[in-house]
């Protein structure tokens, strides 16, 4: 299946922040939710998408074209909305799509007038009187009916109140699911990436923890609940994240479950009371704190 982007062996280095050995592909046509705490590389990695940053080691491969230097090349098939992009507060939405309709010749603007129903949006309103839910979409807007094969989103819904968040999720949702259209889109909320991802990639401290499909992913991760006290060493099982004595309980969390490990744990004198599955809020937290690379 064809990259959307490569990166080979990534670094970037800051003074006081590293990205570290990053190899990570998006396959064309899917979505890849990029997670993290602030802090923890997302936007550097999507400013070496954007080539607005070139990396010290590695290979940046976006759309077949290799960054920073075929950057003009790949550009013209990239499309990137950050929630701190500002746009002319006293100009309408119709100027700007104007603007950008003149420097992007792909501009479709039968898909701009779609996008501005289904955002429910005022073309000829100035966007000083939009809310931060409709700038949001207003740039969404610009970006999609350029009709970019790669979507870069950064934090989308940083901001947003509840109502205009998900209705920002409801049109992500409609649009995104587009055969001709990768997209990665970066956030530190997991349930946004739980409900628009393909593929989920953890980032923590300029490093990969895990990155698969949403369904392995969600698949393999396990809370186990047994009856009984733990052995200093259950930890050091390469398939467990965490192990938490708790009075007569144990809780483990398992990064890579298998119908065998409830047998394993019985002849450990651990007699499992139930098997959970793990909301990704649950997995990225316990993932970090633990280091569980996959």
């Amino acid at each position: 299946m064809t990259a959307a982007f490569s990166l080979s062996g990534i670094a970037k280095r800051y003074p006081h922040f590293a990205l570290q050995d990053i190899s990570l592909q998006l396959p064309e046509g899917q979505i890849m939710g990029l997670v993290g705490v602030n802090g923890a590389g997302k936007t550097t990695l999507l400013r070496l998408l954007t080539g607005l940053a070139a990396p010290d080691a590695g290979e940046v491969q976006v759309l077949g074209h290799r960054l920073p230097e075929e950057q003009v090349a790949a550009k013209r098939d990239i499309g990137f909305a950050s929630e701190d992009m500002r746009l002319y507060r006293s100009q309408t939405l119709r100027w700007h799509m104007t603007l950008v309709q003149r420097i992007f010749p792909a501009w479709d603007e039968t898909y701009a007038d779609e996008l501005l129903r289904r955002f429910d949006l005022r073309a000829e309103q100035a966007v000083g009187g939009f809310s931060h839910g409709q700038r949001v979409k207003a740039l969404l807007l610009l970006c999609l009916a350029r009709r970019p094969r790669l979507l870069l989103l950064d934090e989308p819904t940083t901001g947003l109140d509840p109502v205009a968040r998900i209705e920002v999720l409801e049109a992500l949702s409609d649009v995104l699911r587009d055969e001709q259209r990768s997209v990665l889109f970066s956030s530190h909320n997991t349930h946004d990436v739980e409900q628009l991802a393909d593929t989920i990639t953890f980032l923590h401290n300029g490093r990969l923890v895990d990155s698969a499909d949403k369904e392995s992913f969600l698949d393999r991760w396990r809370r186990v609940v047994c009856q009984g006290t733990a052995p200093a060493d259950l930890q050091q099982w390469p398939e467990l994240a965490s192990v938490r004595n708790s009075g007569s309980l144990v809780e483990i969390k398992a990064r890579h479950w298998n119908e065998q490990l409830p047998d394993r744990l019985a002849s450990l004198g651990l007699q499992v009371q139930r098997v959970d599955s793990m909301a990704l809020e649950d997995i990225f937290v316990t993932a970090v704190r633990s280091g569980a690379v996959a």
